[in-house]
């Protein structure tokens, strides 16, 4: 007899029907349910006192998570995540870390109500363990779920869950990432849900078959145990919840929660203009030796109260840079929490009745078996988020009050690094993996009303850290020569987007080459986009010094500061690559900073001389970038004036952009952004420019003045050659106004790239 593939029977774009789906299950598998005059009937005080009690249940999973676990990925970095579900799987309350995790959750419990109830059953006692992407729970194979049903008298009450980035579960690269993959076979085995606690007892026979395929198995079994305890947590504070309140009352506090969620997102929706939007952005490189550009494009519409995200035209999978359709939710997840969530409390189960998903098997985001999905959360579905992030800021920003929160991308992706090798410091030698974990200090987008946060973190992990340098030395036999913010990292604009940052290691501690696996994006072209003429942040640039002299300069007493000083032969480190660390060698990786948001020739010249003192540009973006000129630390305000007037003239001049002459009254107009403003004249609406009021068109077909040129046009925050990594012309496009010259769209795409800021004609 031949078993369907786990995960073969691909979730649709419409979302699972929790009545059907109850409907759907055996007659020995009762679940606890109320009914909607339970839920309306709910007294006020009750309802907040016991939603705030599940939300300090899952915060004290987290914790018991994080204090059982040995992984610094736990630990220090907070890639992790853990919920409470109703009977059905749909999230209640989720946590504020990895909120990725979010959208593949309640897929994976789905997946085990139609698939384990009958065969082997779910029972009290019970807890499931799976890595299958295609199942849900994760978005790569690293990504490891344990999940238990909550019982009360015989009835499936709850589910609770935890999940965190596993270091290593086997399959052919470090760290389980094969830059060279083509399918999930050179990958980490992707295990469908299995009990891994039966009768309230771990296992052994399973725990050992888990921890069995991985290279650093006790962090992956004190993972597993961690992952047990918490869902034990969450059990027993649901049952005492239960006992002093009533089980009626928990579940139509749950089932009320998700119904706020949704009417609160809803009546959101309802209050901004209908609309649609579109963006496209790219994956550079698939795979070890790849020079191609892959590509994500989605097209957003809001009707009334409700959202479609349409991901048609997305490229077919590839490589390694692919994600499951519970990737692609995640990523959507990744943009809607924040941006649209910010104020509603995370019931993510009704928060997701709120979309639909459009999306095309055998894609990028929605790749079928057996792809190779190891890339997944850190390429595909956070670019799905960015892209999300992009068309609901374009909704956001005609609203005021809604505008607030519009945000440019964020630092766009997660510069991969693995080292394994062998650590000599002991008495014995200890094999030793690591992911580097520093990029967690990414730069945040620009907001219409603030510059973004420096190394404020990553958009996906709001309780996301980076681990202390001591206890990375401690650990792992590597010393770190420095980890520091860069100037210039941040998107230009009128808002500055938050600077990235850099860490360079050397080995420390043995005489062995290390192990070393890259896998990035964003080196040739943007992922941190910026909005309303904003520039995008800095490009990745990964970077091994070979012949390095660091041995001799660290012996002299000098701690190096700098690639130049360390070495002659600096080999670039390309998106996806296997390598080596040499004893004496040096790996520095630059991440990316947030973009920017507004047209730097905007910015407030005291705000650039304030940049400049504290470092986070340099003198010379100071002037070539933002136009201000600065004499003894103050701003030269009749040198920086014309100097703005000279750049306005070289945008003019580089693309042929005389004005119409025609104007049109905008103080009466609607807000589309930072710069446009619709106006409707004699029955029909036009677009005008804000700052000088030239008549740009109608919606949809703008005549604007177009420059394409080298990336470095951007600024000096493009430190790559996309030469280095992709065969396609990479450009600097830049929109402006032909009246006043005002940047509206600013990106690094490739040359073929296809806009979606309605244009018409370029002048």
């Amino acid at each position: 007899m031949t078993m369907p593939i786990p995960g073969s029977e691909v979730f649709s774009s419409r979302p699972v029907d929790p009545d059907e789906l109850q409907r759907s299950l055996p007659s020995t598998l009762a679940t606890h349910t109320v009914t909607q005059e339970q839920i309306d009937g709910l007294d006020p005080l009750t309802y907040e006192v016991v939603r705030h009690r599940l939300w300090s249940v899952t915060d004290e999973m987290g914790e018991a998570l994080k204090r059982m676990s040995g992984s610094p990925i736990v630990t220090d970095a907070n890639d992790f995540d853990f919920a409470i579900s109703d009977e059905v799987g749909q999230e209640v309350q989720v946590g504020l870390y990895n909120t990725m995790l979010v959208g593949a959750v309640d897929l994976a419990i789905y997946w085990t109500l139609r698939h384990r109830a009958a065969n082997p059953g779910i029972a009290e006692g019970d807890m499931f363990l799976t890595n299958d992407p295609w199942v849900g729970g994760g978005l790569h194979q690293n990504d490891t779920m344990v999940y238990q049903p909550v019982f009360h008298e015989g009835k499936l009450f709850a589910w609770t869950s935890a999940i965190c980035h596993e270091p290593d579960l086997g399959g052919v690269g470090l760290g389980s990432f094969s830059p060279a993959a083509q399918d999930v076979f050179s990958e980490s085995l992707p295990t469908p849900p299995v009990k891994v606690v039966r009768d309230f007892q771990l296992q052994r026979d399973v725990a050992d078959v888990w921890v069995r395929r991985s290279r650093v198995p006790m962090l992956v079994g004190l993972d597993l145990r961690a992952k047990v305890g918490a869902n034990n947590v969450g059990r027993e504070r649901i049952l005492a919840l239960i006992a002093q309140y009533g089980a009626d009352t928990v579940k139509a506090v749950m089932k009320r929660m998700m119904g706020d969620a949704e009417h609160r997102l809803r009546d959101k929706l309802a209050s901004l203009p209908d609309g649609s939007w579109s963006a496209t952005g790219y994956q550079d490189q698939s795979h070890e030796g790849d020079r191609g550009l892959h590509r994500i494009t989605l097209t957003t519409t809001k009707t009334g109260d409700h959202l479609t995200f349409d991901f048609t035209g997305t490229d077919p999978q590839s490589g390694v840079v692919n994600c499951t359709y519970a990737g692609m939710r995640g990523g959507v997840m990744l943009a809607l929490l924040p941006i649209l969530a910010g104020d509603i409390p995370w019931s993510a189960g009704g928060l997701m009745r709120c979309f639909d998903l459009v999306t095309e098997e055998g894609t990028l985001n929605n790749a079928t078996f057996p792809a190779a999905v190891g890339r997944g959360p850190i390429g595909p579905a956070w670019l799905t988020g960015s892209l999300v992030a992009e068309c609901l800021a374009q909704m956001l920003d005609r609203s005021l009050e809604l505008g607030r929160n519009v945000q440019a991308t964020c630092c766009g992706t997660w510069d991969t690094a693995v080292i394994a090798g062998l650590d000599q410091r002991g008495e014995q030698p200890v094999p030793f993996l690591n992911i580097i974990m520093e990029p967690m200090a990414g730069g945040y987008g620009a907001r219409p009303h603030a510059d973004g946060i420096d190394t404020g973190g990553l958009f996906c992990i709001p309780m996301g850290r980076i681990p202390d340098v001591e206890m990375t030395e401690f650990l792992y036999p590597v010393l770190t020569l420095w980890r520091r913010e860069e100037p210039d990292s941040g998107g230009p604009g009128r808002h500055r987007g938050g600077v990235g940052a850099s860490v360079a290691i050397t080995p420390h501690g043995t005489s062995l080459p290390m192990g070393l696996v890259l896998a990035s994006a964003g080196k040739a072209v943007a992922q941190n986009a910026g909005l309303s003429g904003g520039h995008p942040g800095n490009s990745g640039l990964d970077v091994v010094a070979r012949q390095s002299r660091v041995a001799e300069l660290l012996a002299a007493g000098t701690m190096p500061s700098s690639l130049d000083e360390v070495s002659d032969t600096l080999e670039i480190g390309q998106n996806y690559a296997s390598s080596y660390l040499a004893p004496g060698e040096v790996l520095a990786m630059t991440w990316q900073g947030g973009g920017g948001y507004g047209d730097p020739l905007h910015r407030e010249p005291d705000a650039v001389v304030r940049d400049l003192r504290e470092e986070k540009i340099t003198a010379a973006a100071a002037r070539a970038v933002y136009g201000v000129v600065v004499r003894d630390g103050a701003v030269d305000a009749g040198a920086t004036a014309d100097e703005r007037e000279r750049l306005r003239t070289v945008r003019r001049e580089r693309s042929s952009s005389p004005s119409s002459g025609s104007k049109i009254d905008t103080t009466a107009g609607r807000r589309l952004d930072d710069n446009l403003v619709e106006v409707t004249e004699d029955g029909r609406t036009v677009v005008g420019c804000r700052h000088c009021g030239e008549h740009l068109g109608e919606p949809g077909s703008l005549d604007l003045a177009l420059h394409e040129g080298p990336t470095t046009d951007a600024g000096p925050q493009m430190l790559a050659d996309p030469t280095d990594y992709v065969d396609d012309p990479v450009v600097f496009r830049q929109y402006t106004c032909p009246g006043c010259a005002t940047a509206l769209y600013s990106a690094v795409v490739p040359a073929l790239h296809v806009d979606h800021v309605g244009v018409r004609s370029a002048r």
